[in-house]
């Protein structure tokens, strides 16, 4: 008897010591810029630098869309090695093909959030009840969020229980108006300005003068990059943070 209960010890003990820690990626379903036929997507390299990182590191990525499912990856770039590596990676892939829905994701199997951009990420996440619920779960249990470049949308409208903004007082970092084409008609699609939503909402949006040189900002447990340039340097940190 006591054997089988050592035994039986040992096997569990092993099975947790094999569990990785997770993080969830969040990702849109958006095909276009609003009702138009232009056309948007997830940003490849935003998702595929970071997965990079965590996954050397250890951790588990897991994704999540509103709807679920198949997610449109864009600004893809082949002559990149790790783009080149993942986009052939048939594993890698399929994740994206099968992204889950909200209901299917349980917040306390994850240590950190991480919001990527592209145009798509402006629509359908910000104001999702069941990803904002999910977000601020992990994030009261004492883990990370993090975004990069448009990802920031996702987190614009992000509420403690009390309905306060979890942001607020904190400097965060996005994609800010100054490189934004504000007469293009992909710009007159997008629900909010990020920049000034943020500020509005009580945040501290910092970001660079200068385009492309991995500028991002740590804030209490917010990690945010203001362009596809700051995404390693986004997930070295929220890694260094946990």
């Amino acid at each position: 008897m006591y054997k089988t209960v050592v035994f039986i010890f040992t096997v569990l003990l092993l099975s947790s010591c094999n569990q990785k820690e997770k993080v969830l990626f969040i990702t849109s379903n958006q095909h276009s810029y609003g009702t138009t036929t232009i056309n948007t997507a997830n940003h490849f390299g935003e998702i595929v630098y970071a997965y990079d990182v965590f996954v050397k590191k250890g951790y588990q990525v897991d994704f999540v869309s509103p709807k679920g499912g198949a997610i449109l990856i864009g600004d893809i770039k082949t002559s990149d090695s790790i783009q080149k590596k993942y986009v052939y990676n048939e594993d890698f892939m399929n994740l994206l093909k099968n992204t889950f829905s909200p209901d299917q994701v349980t917040a306390s199997k994850y240590k950190a959030i991480y919001y990527p951009g592209g145009g798509a990420a402006m629509f359908g996440i910000a104001d999702h009840e069941k990803i904002q619920k999910i977000a601020k779960q992990i994030y009261n249990r004492g883990g990370v969020i993090s975004a990069v470049c448009h990802g920031t949308a996702g987190i614009s409208s992000l509420k403690d229980n009390h309905g306060n903004i979890l942001y607020a007082g904190k400097k965060i970092s996005g994609y800010p108006d100054l490189f934004e084409n504000t007469s293009a008609k992909y710009y007159q699609t997008f629900p909010f300005s990020i920049e000034r939503k943020i500020k509005n909402n009580g945040g501290d949006f910092v970001y660079s003068t200068q385009r492309n040189d991995s500028f991002y900002i740590e804030s209490g447990n917010f990690i945010t990059g203001q362009d596809p340039s700051s995404t390693k340097a986004v997930a070295e940190a929220v890694v260094k943070k946990l």
